[in-house]
């Protein structure tokens, strides 16, 4: 899936946190991103690798991988109109898991400087982006209660 300028700053309009962006922004986004495109059981990064942009998924679907005791599992899975890899990126720090393509995926790659200048210049983004770190955090915090539970109900049962 090839699109131009126009057609891809329409998809971005799709994506929730960048719905009240101006046109201009839109494709000022699209033009300064690259369109890329991952085959099923590709890996987009790893763990441990540089935080150097952020991705929003077109289309498609996209596996975040846990390394257990048991292998690797998959933690949770994301879809069209999600950003991730931006914790990083605000952070400056290294990635915290292994993102896998579930199926083809077509995701636009914003580099960490457009990512960062688009926060510093829209409140509107910056507040929505706060909001997605605060629920995933949540999500995690949940999964790892349920972990801890599961634990201790193996432990007291063996």
């Amino acid at each position: 899936m090839t699109l131009n300028l126009h057609e891809q700053a329409e998809l971005l309009r799709r994506v929730p946190m960048f719905a009240k962006l101006e046109p201009s922004k839109l494709k000022l986004l699209a033009f300064t991103s690259e369109s890329l495109t991952f085959e099923d059981g590709e890996v987009l990064f790893h763990r441990g690798d540089t935080a150097d942009c952020a991705y929003v998924i077109m289309e498609g679907a996209v596996d975040v991988l846990s390394d257990t005791d048991d292998g690797i599992v998959v933690a949770t899975t994301l879809h069209a109109n999600e950003l991730f890899g931006e914790l990083g990126v605000i952070a400056n720090e290294a990635r915290s898991a292994t993102l896998r393509a579930r199926g083809t995926l077509q995701a636009l790659r914003i580099s960490d400087e457009m990512f960062l200048k688009l926060l510093a210049d829209n409140s509107d983004v910056a507040l929505d982006v706060m909001r997605q770190l605060s629920l995933k955090l949540t999500r995690s915090h949940r999964q790892y209660e349920e972990a801890q539970r599961e634990l201790s109900r193996h432990q007291a049962g063996g």
